[in-house]
């Protein structure tokens, strides 16, 4: 009767407006009424309800909805004891009115303590799709990663990047929890499938939940359920692999779980020497990236060393190439102390052994000079990594929060190359040490339903010396007075400070309109340090012009905005602003040149529309203009050893590189289809770009940086899945 009763207020309020309305009476195989029947208007056997009714004493529906019938349409009748009928229902215009009868058929049937039991494999709610993963397995999935490969619409790379269609997902949680945000793969290549029951995959995903709904997202997260069985309890499970007619080869795993309401703890470790990297790119874990979200500031902060010893690996699978011998061990905890109180801990240690070889042959043939190289190379890395961070989230109400992450790193690796270069025996040894701390704190408050407010502060300090020797003197034509056979040595640093402070407001419009307004400020400041010496019978030399010392500051001051308009529900163009007040600062100590200073301004603009034709064709246009400031490792005067044959310099000068690009993409069906694809195109032009002038001899190369003008670039791209 309650429902009666509703249905009838609704058919009485919406009466005025313009609607299409199906009404009918059905009837049994006697003429008799059937009450209680189920009418379902629907697209197809398959798509969701368009409108619903069910029939009263006397067997009539009622449907009313408020769109035009333009395709074929099924209207499905359901009644216990009765066969299900579908009708196909024509156009129908608005405000049409349709009566469409049914009789249906009496269904015999008998239950003898019969249970009936269904798994549905795939349900969506809302931005939620949940898959039920005992419908996708058969059994021989081992961790996270082997399970996630086997669900559909998700892939899963060699390296365990994880996608939903062509885009890379945030993050993987466990029971709505996130233990390693973008350092994700040590998660899906550790934790077992076995009690994974459910897979959700959240789209428009926020990071923060105060700007769910609030901010344009086109973010995917997964979450893992776990089964009832792997809750409140501790389990976990262990596997131990030894091939006994292979070299002395072992793979083994241990996980410790257990995942209260309050209390959550994952404690796991991984012994190899198969090949199998058990902890992804351990980069993501240390500097986790947002680039480009509200409260990202500092996330694009890095250091780059002047000496990389080669290790580019060809097109194969990891164990086919990669000799290892890793060690990890790593103990994470959530606590809730109370329910607006949640404290993270990760605790994080990985030594590792890698071998590497390489054979090569180079000609060069150019103005006049030709030679030919030839390398045996091999490569011997040991390291050991300590991570640990500490993240604390206070609700301080519903609609107001601060975080703090605290982080500190320290890696400590040392590598030895035995070289034989033109026949010639050549050892080379580094020793490559980074520290990194990094401490963050944010506070969102959320106005109304569709306000935001975000202020971050953010402090940085990275470390990364080097000390570089080479038993071989490739660059005795070079500097008088050595030999082939002197020893080469490099001291080097590059350490920085950062400081941020950033204010992001976001307002969401009642018509689906965005706008964002960041201002905020920045300083950098980097100390970059060579001291390159040559050991000879006689005596140290310590080249002057290869020798440097200097400090870097960027000083940025910046104003952002952006504006997300809908012209209709598939037309939309978005408009960015970033203007960007910046002072840099130079004191080289390595030359006699006094301090330099300069200020400018300038504005980076970009505008994109999107157009979706329909459910399955999406087009996106963008264009953008570009000022970017040079780095410390752009701007140092005077040679640094970067390699046992190669030297480069800096401009010795401030630079700014301009640039303008225009970029078109086409998308064919959704990610969920069985058949989807991408087609990408971009021209880009550098009015100012960043190569080298480069001096080479059979020896030895020197690479200077030099400014040039105008370079163009087409990239074109296409993807079919």
């Amino acid at each position: 009767m309650k429902l009666f009763f509703f249905l009838s207020l609704c058919t009485l309020y919406t009466s005025v407006f313009s609607q299409t309305r199906i009404t009918g009476y059905v009837l049994n195989q006697k003429g008799l009424a059937i009450e209680n029947t189920v009418v379902l208007l629907k697209k197809d056997s398959v798509s969701s309800v368009l409108g619903y009714a069910i029939t009263n004493n006397d067997g009539e529906y009622n449907i009313l909805i408020k769109e035009e019938i333009k395709s074929p349409h099924l209207l499905e009748f359901s009644s216990l004891g009765f066969e299900k009928k579908r009708i196909i229902l024509n156009h129908l215009k608005i405000s049409d009115s349709k009566r469409i009868d049914a009789t249906l058929v009496s269904e015999s049937f008998s239950l003898d303590e019969v249970i009936l039991t269904t798994t549905i494999p795939i349900r969506i709610k809302k931005d939620t799709i949940v898959f039920t993963t005992k419908s996708f397995t058969d059994g021989t999935e081992t961790v996270a990663e082997d399970l996630l490969k086997k669900i559909p619409g998700i892939s899963v790379a060699e390296d365990g990047t994880i996608k939903v269609g062509n885009q890379e997902v945030e993050k993987v949680m466990i029971e709505g929890d996130d233990f390693f945000e973008r350092g994700y793969k040590t998660l899906t290549k550790n934790l077992p499938a076995a009690p994974i029951e459910k897979v959700e995959l959240l789209q428009r995903y926020s990071n923060n939940r105060l700007l769910k709904g609030i901010e344009k997202s086109d973010k995917v997260a997964l979450n893992l359920k776990l089964n009832d069985g792997a809750k409140r309890q501790w389990f976990g499970n262990f596997e131990l692999g030894y091939g006994l007619a292979s070299q002395n080869r072992y793979d083994s795993r241990a996980n410790l779980l257990n995942f209260s309401k309050k209390n959550k703890y994952y404690f796991f470790t991984n012994l190899n020497n198969v090949g199998y990297d058990a902890t992804g790119d351990i980069s993501n874990l240390i500097r986790s990236s947002r680039t480009g979200q509200p409260g990202s500031l500092g996330d694009n902060q890095r250091v780059s060393n002047l000496v990389k010893l080669s290790n580019s690996v060809p097109y194969f699978k990891d164990s086919r190439f990669k000799f290892n011998n890793a060690e990890l061990l790593s103990l994470n905890t959530i606590f809730n102390p109370t329910e607006q109180l949640k404290i993270k801990t990760i605790g994080f240690a990985n030594w590792d052994e890698l071998a590497y070889f390489r054979n090569s042959t180079d000609t060069f043939v150019a103005n006049g000079t030709n030679f030919t190289n030839s390398e045996n190379y091999s490569l011997k890395s040991d390291f050991i990594t300590l991570f640990a961070k500490l993240d604390i989230n206070y609700d301080l109400s519903k609609t107001a929060s601060i975080q703090a992450v605290s982080k500190y790193s320290n890696t400590e690796a040392h590598k030895r190359s035995d070289l034989l270069f033109n026949n010639t025996p050549t050892l080379q040894n580094l020793d490559d040490t980074n520290n990194r701390f990094d401490q963050k704190i944010a506070y969102s408050k959320k106005f109304e339903n569709n306000k935001a407010l975000l202020i971050t502060g953010r402090y940085i300090k990275e470390e990364a010396p080097q000390g570089f020797t080479v038993n071989q003197n490739n660059f005795f034509t070079l500097f008088e007075e050595t030999e082939p056979q002197d020893n080469i040595e490099q001291q080097s640093s590059i350490n920085y400070e950062y400081l941020g402070a950033e204010a992001h407001w976001l307002d969401r419009k009642e018509n689906g309109y965005l706008f964002e307004l960041k201002v905020g400020n920045t300083l950098r400041t980097d100390q970059l340090k060579n001291t390159f010496n040559i050991t000879t019978s006689n005596d140290i030399i310590t080249p002057v012009r290869f020798q440097n010392k200097l400090n870097y500051t960027v000083n940025d001051t910046y104003l952002w905005a952006k504006y997300f308009y809908k012209f209709s529900k598939k037309w939309s163009i978005t408009a960015t602003i970033n203007n960007h007040l910046i002072t840099n600062s130079l004191d080289n100590k390595s030359t006699e040149s006094k301090p330099k200073k300069e200020t400018i301004f300038f504005i980076n603009p970009s505008l994109a529309t999107s157009l979706e034709i329909n459910d399955k064709n999406k087009i996106t246009l963008s264009s953008a203009l570009t000022r970017r400031n040079s780095g410390v490792t752009n701007i140092y005067s005077n040679y640094a050893l970067t390699g046992y044959r190669n030297f480069s310099r800096g401009t010795g000068a401030f630079n700014q590189l301009d640039a303008s690009s225009l970029s078109l993409s086409y998308e064919l069906g959704n990610w969920s289809d069985r058949f989807f694809a991408t087609a990408f195109v971009t021209y880009a032009t550098s009015f100012d770009f960043l190569t080298s002038n480069r001096t080479i001899t059979q020896d030895f190369t020197l690479s200077e940086n030099i400014i040039l003008k105008d370079q163009d670039i087409i990239s074109a791209n296409v993807s079919l899945d």
